[in-house]
């Protein structure tokens, strides 16, 4: 028996496919891309996105912890696996016996390193030695995770003389490159990693991996793809910023994204109500006139976000439906006045493409007052993600 669930999020292979090889052309065959999976693939599911990226030739990929880099072998992807974010000490033994990658920044977790007490490797240890492969973040102004000068070198003499230690990569990360279009901080940033490159070559390190470009970086500018790129946002299809889009435009260097989420769900309930009704907690909004209502059995548990309260629109038919009153935990309403012939059980789109409208994860990240990356990242992931051509 087949269990239809009440909302759902449709993943489209062919758009993934179609902005992954848009990036592997835009960048060129000598530069490997990494695919972001971070965040269960910032919210459209981990190993559906994976499998298909891995398909479409991405060359590495991207978790934020261990058990995301876990899920990615069990489920049967081999290439490298780089864990971006924090790794405890505890899990450091894991990412060894699974050849995970995995970015150091700390003396503490160098430190943790010698007490697994590895065997001596070669300088340049073929994948399927078992050793720590590090990537060490290179703080440039972003003041997040990393370091740089002493500290730098501290860091990266004590990983050097430890047994079983690999310095596989080194990267660091912009802050300021997609939300403005002057990037005169982004080339500051690349001087200082640059800087940082040089430390460690000083002190006879030469990572075969070196890593700056996020999403924007990787559009924008060629200079900054070093030997590996890691696409994240746009290899969802969406565009990092409005300025992004703009500086692309000028540099003639746009690609065809496609989006590739849609969030679904159905019409629980219509019912008629007369002008002057109040709708929903508060009583925050009554409706203008005699209208059909339809009542959404989703709510801002499944992460629509409850500043789409009285201001958000979905669509039903084809037609624009706008919220009325609050968002619930589990439940919420619209205004169906001008969807002919509505019924229980029609087909919503919270996000997407129906008939020729259209709402776009920019389209509720203004109205919510943030970004497309937490538009998408917010759908609950107990939400079942289904694979469609």
């Amino acid at each position: 028996m087949v269990r239809e669930p009440k909302t759902w999020v449709e993943i489209s292979r062919s758009a993934l496919t179609h902005n992954i090889t848009a990036f592997r052309k835009h960048v060129g065959a000598k530069t490997p891309v990494m695919a972001v999976v971070k965040s269960n693939a910032y919210g459209h599911g981990l190993i559906h996105v994976a499998k298909t990226a891995d398909a479409a030739g991405a060359a590495w990929f991207g978790a934020d912890n261990v058990d995301e880099g876990l899920e990615l072998r069990k489920n049967g992807i081999t290439k490298p696996i780089l864990v971006l974010g924090y790794t405890l000490d505890s899990r450091l033994k894991d990412c060894v016996e699974n050849r995970l990658s995995f970015t150091v920044y700390n003396m503490s977790t160098a430190k943790a390193l010698a007490k697994l007490r590895l065997r001596p490797i070669d300088k340049r240890p073929t994948p399927d030695v078992k050793a720590a492969f590090v990537h060490v973040k290179i703080d440039t102004g972003t003041t997040r995770q990393g370091v740089n000068g002493e500290e730098l070198k501290r860091l990266v003499r004590t990983l050097k003389k430890t047994p079983g230690v690999a310095i596989e990569g080194a990267s660091t990360h912009f802050a300021n490159i997609e939300d403005t279009t002057d990037h005169a901080y982004a080339d500051l940033q690349m001087q200082r990693f640059k800087d940082g490159l040089s430390i460690l070559l000083k002190e006879g390190i030469d990572p075969p991996w070196k890593h700056a470009a996020c999403s924007a970086a990787t559009i924008l500018f060629p200079e900054t793809y070093f030997n590996l790129v890691r696409v994240g946002i746009s290899m969802y299809g969406l565009w990092p910023s409005k300025e992004t889009l703009a500086v692309a435009k000028q540099k003639r260097r746009i690609l065809d994204l496609k989006p590739v989420m849609g969030w679904k769900t159905i019409v629980a309930q219509v019912k008629r109500v007369k002008k002057g009704t109040p709708v929903s907690y508060g009583l925050t909004e009554r409706v203008s006139r005699n209208s059909v209502l339809a009542l959404i059995p989703i709510g801002y548990w499944d992460g629509y976000d409850r500043k789409l309260s009285n201001n958000g629109t979905v669509l039903i038919r084809g037609r624009r439906c706008k919220v009325m009153g609050r968002i619930c935990m589990n439940m919420f309403v619209v205004d169906a006045s001008d969807v002919p012939g509505i019924r229980v059980e029609d087909e919503v789109v919270l996000l997407g493409t129906q008939r020729r409208e259209r709402v776009t994860a920019e389209d509720i990240a203004s109205k919510i007052g943030s970004i497309n990356y937490e538009v998408v990242t917010r759908v609950n992931p107990f939400i079942q993600r289904i694979l469609i051509r």
